[in-house]
């Protein structure tokens, strides 16, 4: 699909998300004292299949901005209609809806082999936050790590230099323990605090870890958070109908943690429910 007819097609409406009861008008949007957002990955079939009506439904449930992944890194993941279409025209479907989208994930080997390119992208959406998911190493020591670390603080220099903050996001691969420390607390000493933030996965409460133990234990460190909400057999549901404690998240996430942006990351039916509880818990 060409990049004229992806944005025709795209304006077309919320052909694909049509099971959302209605739109928030841009008054209501705004009514909220604390803002929002939400990742692509999950819905990334609707995302790139109609990506300005997904964008309008998603701001119909009470989102104000939301966080891309790169879709040349994540072609293969399901974003590749979106990959020749440019990220100026990405920021104008974003902006109409009523949403920003202040971060987006790049991969490690994205930023070290293609940096321009992504810097391009980058600049054309208008971000402030770099985020990478994961260090993408073998893992085998946790001098590996480490290395792997240090090789993060040279690139977010480089995105420093570009005007942009740089993250690193967890997966439950962190929290497990290796030569008898915990991988993200090895992660953690061998990342420059200055250059390197940290995206919050909640869903390791599945492993037993809370969000509000490292805001605690790393104050300052981090930039933003991925939220989803869990039942105590580790079934997925809404943000507030599971075992987190989302005052106690929000409290130190916000005072303690550094936390700028928080973004919803769960499956599709369970959006909209999470936007509303937390926007009632934080006014």
């Amino acid at each position: 699909m060409n990049r004229r007819k992806f944005i025709g097609q795209s304006a077309v409406g919320v052909g694909a998300m049509v099971m959302i009861p209605h739109l928030l008008q841009a008054e209501e949007i705004k009514k909220y004292k604390h803002q929002v957002g939400f990742q692509t990955f999950p819905i990334r079939d609707q995302v790139s299949k109609d990506f300005s009506g997904t964008m309008k439904a998603m701001a119909g449930m009470g989102y104000q901005y939301t966080e891309m992944c790169y879709p040349k890194g994540y072609a293969g993941a399901g974003f590749a209609p979106l990959v020749d279409v440019k990220a100026t025209d990405l920021k104008t479907m974003i902006a109409d809806a009523g949403l920003q989208c202040p971060s987006c994930h790049f991969g490690m080997g994205n930023l070290k082999n293609n940096f321009g390119e992504c810097m391009e992208f980058a600049h054309g959406l208008g971000l402030s936050q770099i985020v990478t998911p994961g260090l993408e190493t073998p893992g085998k020591s946790i001098t590996d790590f480490k290395e792997a670390a240090g090789e993060l603080n040279k690139i977010a220099e480089k995105i420093k230099a570009e005007g942009m903050a740089t993250g690193l996001h967890n997966h439950s691969g962190e929290f497990k323990m290796l030569d008898g420390q915990l991988i993200y607390d090895g992660i953690m000493e061998a990342l420059d605090g200055n250059l390197v933030k940290m995206q919050f996965q909640t869903e390791v409460i599945t492993l037993g870890f809370k969000a509000s133990t490292y805001f605690k234990k790393y104050p300052g460190r981090f930039i933003s958070a991925h939220l989803s909400d869990w039942t105590a057999d580790k079934k997925q549901v809404p943000v507030g109908k599971g075992i987190i404690d989302w005052k106690e998240f929000f409290e130190d996430a916000i005072k303690t943690g550094g936390i700028k942006n928080f973004f919803v990351e769960m499956n599709q039916e369970n959006y909209k429910d999470s936007a509303e509880y937390i926007h009632g818990l934080l006014g």
